[in-house]
């Protein structure tokens, strides 16, 4: 690899937010740097046909869309990978990377585009992996956050702006926390899972808390209101220090629903994006008080139970038993006597599975970044009116779609952009398909 910076002139930005340019015959992708412009880049990754660098300057021709990053830690924490980029000019990326995805990959194009849901930019995220690493060779310091970009080592980061801003302003404190105990060594990350009132902060020690580190614990989730858990092994070792809560809360207020969550359990990363996405999937499923839904990878029941507040009846389908019990869990809290959760196999479900009761009108999907394909030819056996799929990856959004399309007798009516991560390249989509 080069051992100086090169000089590069971006052509174009990829999916995710990298500037595209062409070295020494190879494509390079380009952190940092917009479209039209010429930088000066630091070489990191080198493959036969492509290297990955980071822009170190701007040399000439600044993108219009170019703004100066929020976050001191820009360019160096792999948090995020777009604060550089003006926030209308985040979304017009990436509204036409998903028309460019939805064309390409799945041949389709919607009939009608939804406008973009956006919401805040910073404080915005409820979940995160931080990562730990004691380094004694540095000062004898713990760093904790995000990992750098180009590196597994830990970021050397005091605050974040897109955390939950009651974790993202500590992450010194928490820091100086671990490098207080006993095995500030053996702590390998914390999980962090904010709900409306109380947030769960999970350490995972790989060896055993002695009674001052417990106290050290708790007496910190006391000074900052957070609730403690450790993890000693795998989820299921997951435990509360100095408390005996086992549940972190959210709220849909607009359904009058509470849900009660573990710390460890998916739930979304943006609240006020999920405030707006519950409502908007439903409005496009057109439920009537008659209709019978059936929601696919429904988790918790974070669209479940809204839908059984309008729908006749709502099966829940997911494949992990401790969030089917969440979900059940949630609908007896909740007053919910029309809806079921069941743990099945997607993939072989038919119309006269017995746990659905009767045939099907509406599907909810909301499959994690892999998709949906499998469990597309079950769906069209089930043959509902209206599908709205719920996505985290575009890619396989726009593959599934095309299936449902050229193979199932599905058309793409609506589809559009969902922001839930601002700042960095990931878009997440929602799309609603009837039959044809």
């Amino acid at each position: 690899m080069p051992a100086e910076p090169v000089s590069l002139t971006v052509e174009r930005i990829s999916h995710e937010g990298r500037g595209i340019a062409h070295h020494d015959g190879r494509t390079a992708f380009i952190q940092g740097a917009l479209p039209g412009e010429t930088v000066s880049a630091v070489i990191k990754r080198r493959r036969r046909r492509q290297e990955e660098g980071q822009a170190v300057e701007i040399t000439s021709h600044p993108a219009a869309s170019r703004v100066e990053p929020p976050c001191p830690h820009f360019g160096i924490c792999g948090g995020c990978s777009l604060q550089h980029m003006d926030l209308g000019a985040q979304i017009a990326h990436k509204q036409a990377a998903l028309a460019e995805l939805l064309a390409n990959t799945g041949g389709v194009t919607p009939a009608e585009w939804l406008p973009a849901l956006t919401g805040p930019t910073q404080g915005y995220r409820r979940r995160a992996r931080l990562g730990v690493k004691y380094v004694p060779r540095k000062d004898d310091r713990v760093l904790v956050g995000f990992r750098e970009r180009f590196s597994p080592y830990v970021a050397d980061i005091d605050s974040c702006h897109i955390l939950d801003e009651r974790v993202g302003r500590v992450l010194d404190e928490l820091a100086g926390l671990v490098r207080g105990l006993s095995i500030p060594d053996r702590i390998a990350q914390i999980e962090v899972a904010a709900g409306d009132e109380a947030i769960a902060l999970v350490f995972r020690n790989l060896r055993e808390l002695s009674p001052d580190d417990r106290a050290a614990l708790i007496a910190f989730g006391d000074r900052h209101g957070f609730l403690i858990f450790e993890q000693p092994g795998n989820e299921s070792t997951v435990a509360p220090v100095g408390h005996a809560h086992t549940r972190v809360h959210y709220a849909l207020p607009d359904y009058g629903l509470r849900f009660a969550f573990a710390p460890t359990d998916f739930t979304q990363v943006n609240a006020d994006i999920n405030r707006q996405m519950v409502p908007l999937a439903l409005e496009l499923l057109e439920i009537t008080p008659d209709a019978r839904v059936l929601d696919l990878f429904c988790g918790l029941g974070n669209f479940t139970l809204p839908i059984a507040r309008e729908a006749e009846a709502v099966i829940g389908l997911e494949g992990a038993e401790p969030l089917v019990e969440r979900g059940r869990e949630n609908a007896a809290a909740n007053g919910l006597e029309n809806v079921r959760f069941e743990a099945a196999d997607l993939t072989t479900t038919t119309p006269d599975a017995a746990f659905l009761g009767g045939p099907i009108d509406r599907v909810l999907l909301d499959p994690p970044r892999s998709g949906a394909l499998e469990v597309l030819p079950a769906i069209a056996r089930l043959a509902p009116a209206r599908i709205v799929y719920v996505s985290c990856g575009p890619a396989t959004l726009a593959r599934d779609v095309g299936e449902l399309v050229h193979q199932h007798g599905y058309r793409l009516d609506k589809a559009g952009l969902m922001d839930m991560f601002p700042h960095t390249g990931h878009a997440e989509a929602i799309a609603l398909l009837t039959r044809t």
